[in-house]
């Protein structure tokens, strides 16, 4: 939905909750809820066992961030942004830093800046060569981050791309994708390269294509198309190196429908499709390696808590616990206690959400 999906940045309020409690295996339970409600963050797992969780939309962007204690269950603030910002990425960097790129940084999406967890403090770290928002950065396996795709000059997407060397603190342009994109997935593969899949363009509507980049040549080749043109989907990497995209919207209704990449073949292939539709929603792999897909848009715009587990052995999707709270464009993040941890993200009347829960899968 072309007007969603420019304009899911607008929502409002914010919902706090208690203390956490007990759950159970296939269960959702309450934890800690953040200092700040807040929708379009980014959330990033720290070597520590903490998520860091940086920016996002509450009437306006925000520049706080705060971190979450699996421990404690508790949030806590830290130094924040000089300005506010959503629609960034945030990357944890070989060095232990977090690179935060893009997005509507005040009016400059050629942002970046760099948070040292350990002195707890930011620094500016170059400008992008192009500007990005709502656009995907990925850890390549030689250190580097690529940055591609997204809004560009005047809110039109953009098929332009560049690199981060965290050795130099600089940024270098590469190869441009063959087609402009937003609202589309990038998925390191296991053999090094990125899988961008789907998207759309205004006035063009949907992508059923997909593209690869190789670092070695940073160039972008096409692969084999969708079996679905959709955008604002999730890919996730399974266990046996195919990629499983699952919901989005095509044509202004939002998808059930899932579907598998082979990296080998270059083919997609239909798989069974999630119990309802769902756009602005996560997909997670677990420990097991079953896909939990959660919450978002349904079929007729309503915000959901039901969730989900895909698994690839059956290719079947069946329903597990509902969250405690319906949400939207909120992050999900996996702890290393095989937990995951959602938080945030717009949650119907109640419009921005503080609150947090955690998911237990089980043995």
């Amino acid at each position: 939905m072309k007007t969603l999906q420019s304009s899911l940045l607008f929502f409002s309020a914010a919902l706090l909750l208690n203390q956490p409690c007990m759950g159970a295996p296939g269960q959702w339970e309450v934890t800690g809820s953040m200092v700040q409600g807040r929708n379009q963050q980014t959330a990033t797992l720290m070597p520590n066992g903490e998520v860091l969780v940086i920016g996002g939309y509450s009437v306006g962007g925000l520049s706080s961030a705060e971190r979450y204690n699996p421990v404690r269950g508790t949030w806590s603030k830290i130094v924040g942004l000089p300005k506010g910002i959503y629609g960034h990425t945030a990357t944890l960097l070989p060095n232990g830093k977090v690179l935060v790129a893009g997005g509507f940084f005040g009016n400059n999406t050629r942002a970046a800046e760099l948070l040292d967890p350990t002195s707890g403090t930011w620094s500016q770290t170059g400008h992008l060569n192009t500007p990005h928002s709502g656009h995907t950065a990925t850890l390549l396996g030689n250190g580097k981050v690529l940055v591609a795709g997204g809004y560009g000059f005047h809110l039109d997407q953009t098929a332009s791309a560049e690199l981060y060397d965290s050795v130099t603190g600089t940024w270098t342009v590469t190869g441009s994708m063959n087609q402009p994109r937003g609202s589309f997935t990038a998925t390191l593969l296991p053999n090094g390269k990125v899988l961008v899949a789907g998207g759309f363009k205004l006035n063009h509507g949907e992508f059923s294509s997909a593209e690869l980049y190789d670092p070695a040549t940073g160039r972008w080749t096409y692969t084999g198309s969708l079996v679905t043109a959709r955008s604002g989907h999730t890919a996730t990497l399974l266990p046996n190196g195919q990629v499983l995209v699952a919901g989005g919207d095509k044509d202004n209704g939002f998808l059930a429908s899932a579907e598998l990449y082979n990296p080998v073949s270059g083919t997609w292939t239909a798989t069974g499709s999630m119990t309802v539709a769902r756009y602005a929603h996560t997909t997670t792999l677990l420990p097991d390696g079953t896909v939990l897909a959660a919450g978002g848009l349904g079929g007729t715009g309503d915000i959901l808590a039901s969730a989900e587990l895909y698994d690839p052995a059956t290719g079947t999707f069946t329903r597990t616990g509902d969250m405690n709270d319906a949400r939207a464009v909120y992050t999900a993040t996996l702890l290393t206690t095989g937990k995951v941890l959602v938080a945030g993200g717009t949650g119907g009347v109640v419009g921005y959400l503080a609150s947090a829960e955690l998911y237990d899968p089980g043995d």
